[in-house]
């Protein structure tokens, strides 16, 4: 018994050593997983990029502004001049926060020093609310002590800002998950549908008839996506239905900006898996690829972890992740009202990718024909 089990052992072996994908998976998957919790991920939101209205313009301002920066939280990436286009770059996502300075902000430190009981805050801090770890961030910087930027580093006083939320003034989580739910959703569908397209065909003897016909490369390709778009937009439906029914998340965005970002998502991620379906052999090869771009996008994307958290290596990952884009614009659309028009870096991104993805699938699939 023990030299059949010995026999069957040796040949599992030999057989997974000539699997390069299954074997490269064996040693990456742990790898990059190790990677992106141990590098890459961080509760700890940092380098936030906020936005300043400094109606004040004074040294004071300025010293308050440095303090702030010190801390290594926020970076002041924007400047505005009112409050209205401080509310607009918010609604985009341009920026996370937006600290305003009021003109008698010295004034009001005065009374603080003073302990005036009528004291009011130095300034206002307005959060994009969708993001309940940076709006726990910024809300840490409410009592942050100023006495040092007042030339007085021995006067106890202790300045406060004044916090609004955006969006989700209840800080209820379940707000920001659903969104980004269905960016993880439709990546995990999207991919796994179509990654074992090609390799069902062949697996199932259809490549033959496939290259008996007249069919184009790119025609096959785009006729492969076009059946599971209708797909996508069933669980967009579905997703988005049932958080508003059942977890009371708001969708104020308009219905044709949700879906026009929804179908761009969708469409980027159909090719993808199609180019995973050019380079696996097998339909475990191509589910271990889809694996292998679905724990990133999980990771990286800003579902879990904010984006602004990670270290600039994964961030440039990210960005190279259709989920990272549109988990940007659906939650932009869903919890802010964002106009499409207003998310078109992000937009013309997976426009790009798709048609790119595209032809290199076509390409992929045009040489193995030969």
């Amino acid at each position: 018994m023990l030299a059949r089990v010995w026999a069957v052992f040796i040949k599992e072996l030999k057989q997974l050593s000539r699997d390069r994908m299954t074997f490269g998976m064996i040693v990456m998957i742990p790898l990059v997983q190790l990677m992106l919790f141990g590098y890459a991920i961080n509760t700890d939101a940092r380098h936030i990029p906020v936005g300043l209205v400094d109606f004040a313009g004074n040294q004071q301002s300025r010293a308050i502004i440095g303090a702030l920066e010190a801390t290594q939280a926020v970076n002041f990436t924007k400047v505005f001049y009112s409050a209205e286009q401080a509310q607009q770059a918010l609604t985009q996502g341009s920026v996370k926060a937006v600290l305003i300075l009021p003109a008698d902000m010295p004034r009001r430190i005065v009374d603080k020093n003073n302990l005036s009981i009528d004291s009011q805050p130095i300034g206002q801090w307005l959060v994009d609310g969708s993001d309940t770890v940076i709006t726990g961030t910024i809300k840490g910087l409410r009592n942050f002590p100023l006495a040092e930027t007042q030339g007085q580093a021995y006067t106890p006083i202790a300045p406060t800002f004044a916090v609004t939320t955006f969006f989700n003034p209840e800080q209820r989580s379940v707000v920001n998950i659903v969104p980004g739910l269905l960016g993880i959703i439709l990546t995990m569908t999207m991919i796994l549908f179509t990654s074992a397209a090609i390799v069902r065909e062949r697996e199932h003897g259809n490549m033959e008839f496939l290259i008996t016909t007249p069919i184009r490369p790119f025609e096959l390709m785009l006729g492969k996506i076009i059946p599971y778009v209708v797909v996508g937009l069933i669980q967009v439906t579905i997703i988005l239905t049932m958080g508003y029914l059942v977890f009371d998340v708001p969708v104020r965005g308009g219905l044709d900006a949700l879906f026009g970002a929804a179908l761009l998502f969708i469409f980027a991620s159909l090719t993808l898996g199609l180019v995973i379906s050019t380079i696996a052999k097998t339909q475990l090869q191509a589910m271990q690829l889809t694996v292998f771009i679905l724990l990133p996008s999980i990771l990286l994307s800003g579902f879990m972890f904010p984006y602004e958290a990670m270290p600039e290596p994964a961030q440039w990952i990210a960005e190279g992740l259709p989920a990272t884009h549109f988990m940007r614009m659906v939650r932009g659309v869903v919890l802010r009202d964002a106009e499409l028009f207003s998310l078109q870096a992000d937009a013309l991104w997976l426009l790009a990718f798709t048609g790119i993805g595209l032809v290199v699938a076509s390409v992929r699939f045009r040489k193995k024909l030969g």
